[in-house]
């Protein structure tokens, strides 16, 4: 690999990498040894159903058990290790970049994997839009560090105008070959993955990109342990790259979800009572998929949330402008005021229910039914939201302005295990 930096401000500099793959004939299937990011992953339940899926499940690398975290992490550099002595992951031949496909009933997504330099947010070329928590950075950076590895590519989007030209048309050109796999995971999508090695192939998709911005659409954890990573390690080192996955959505539109939050200590009925006399809260009847669709509806208005844990479900919206004003900071521009993610955070949980963002205290669930089911389960609430605009993600991360992290789902998110990258290969 070519481990010289790029020069300053030329915009994505993406490098191809040797991909470490499963060998397809010493696993019993593909989609049984894939799991979603390590973050999504989030009941025990779903750990346990993707480690009994088969024996070789990635899982066991990127949320390892052991009674400690030093334990966890040699744990799994040994299983990788093993796993390579074994021919149950091998590396290919030469370096690449790899087009990957997913696709479900109206969803079509398309994009490049490769090794992308890091840079720092003020460089302005990858503009997160999230914070992060250190101890989260923390504890990816030593997985990533005790396995030499970049276990999962991060989701990252730009935007061309639109045409079949660069990497676009490297794409449309490469998905007309057979591919290295394709696998149907058990939510329903169909991935596919092909190697770009051409050398004129991987130049234009090198000088294409080199014109771009990325935003970090999921992933700024891992992209924050990237950087954290390569100033551990003298340049050039194959530490000044990370894996991603980046998709043009003028072509191929992401999806943005909500993340919800789940307040482990708070039940529905304190949380409603704190919240009277400043917020506008209705009974819901009907069951989730109309009380999702009445949230829509009072979140294009302005701030909305749905509260549930009780059984029921009840609308908190129109909040109080004065408690607003004094409990949103005012030195960020009005797109980032009016989120309802600022407003959860700044309004609800640090000035009226006063909780702190612990994981003792709060944990953030993708999924709306799980959410659900968790607070009734455990006697909290989860606090159900509405998915922000892409435009809104996209103009504030241009301004330099952070939201507030978990505040977007972007989607679909690739499928953790059909390609790793080993920094030992490099």
């Amino acid at each position: 690999m070519n481990t010289e930096g790029p020069a300053a401000n030329d915009g994505l500099h993406l490098i191809p990498f040797r991909g470490l793959r499963y060998v397809p004939e010493r696993v019993g299937s593909l989609a049984a040894v894939t799991s979603p990011p390590y973050d999504v992953v989030v009941r025990p339940d779903g750990l346990l159903h993707l480690e009994s899926a088969d024996p070789h499940n990635i899982v066991r690398l990127i949320l390892p058990q052991a009674n400690t975290a030093g334990a966890r992490n040699q744990q799994a550099a040994d299983t990788l290790d093993r796993w390579l002595s074994e021919g149950i992951l091998a590396p290919d031949p030469e370096p690449a970049f790899y087009v990957y496909e997913q696709r479900k009933d109206d969803i079509l997504q398309r994009g490049i994997i490769g090794a992308l330099a890091l840079s720092e947010p003020s460089e302005g070329v990858v503009l997160p839009h999230e914070d992060v928590m250190p101890d989260v950075v923390a504890d990816r950076a030593a997985l990533m560090r005790t396995t030499a590895a970049n276990l999962e590519p991060l989701l990252f989007t730009y935007r061309s105008m639109g045409g079949a030209t660069g990497a676009t048309a490297v794409i449309d050109r490469t998905i007309l070959r057979t591919p290295l796999l394709a696998t149907t995971t058990e939510d329903g999508f169909r991935h596919r993955l092909w190697s770009v090695t051409d050398p004129d192939d991987l130049s234009e998709v090198r000088a294409d990109l080199s014109d771009h911005q990325a935003l970090i659409a999921d992933g700024h954890h891992r992209w924050a342990t990237y950087l954290r990573l390569r100033a551990e390690h003298p340049s050039p080192s194959p530490w000044n790259y990370g894996l991603v996955l980046l998709i043009d959505t003028a072509r191929y539109p992401l999806r943005v979800r909500a993340i919800h939050r789940l307040l482990h200590r708070l039940p529905v009925s304190e949380a409603l009572a704190a919240l009277t006399g400043s917020f506008r809260i209705q009974q819901l009847d009907g069951p989730l998929p109309q009380a999702l669709e009445t949230l829509a509806n009072a979140a294009a208005e302005g701030n909305a949330f749905l509260l549930a844990g009780d059984g029921g479900f009840h609308l908190v919206d129109r909040p109080d402008a004065e408690l607003l004003s004094r409990t949103v900071r005012r030195d960020r521009p009005e797109a980032w005021r009016t989120l309802d993610a600022t407003v959860l955070h700044s309004t609800l949980l640090d000035h009226i229910w006063r909780i702190p963002d612990t994981p003792e205290h709060i944990a953030y669930i993708h999924d709306t039914e799980a959410a659900v089911e968790h607070a009734e389960r455990n006697g909290g609430t989860a606090v159900v939201m509405h998915p922000v605009r892409e435009e809104v993600v996209r103009n504030l991360a241009r301004e330099g302005v952070t939201m507030p992290r978990k505040s977007t789902s972007f989607g679909p998110k690739p499928a953790t295990g059909l390609v790793l990258r080993s920094l030992a290969l490099d």
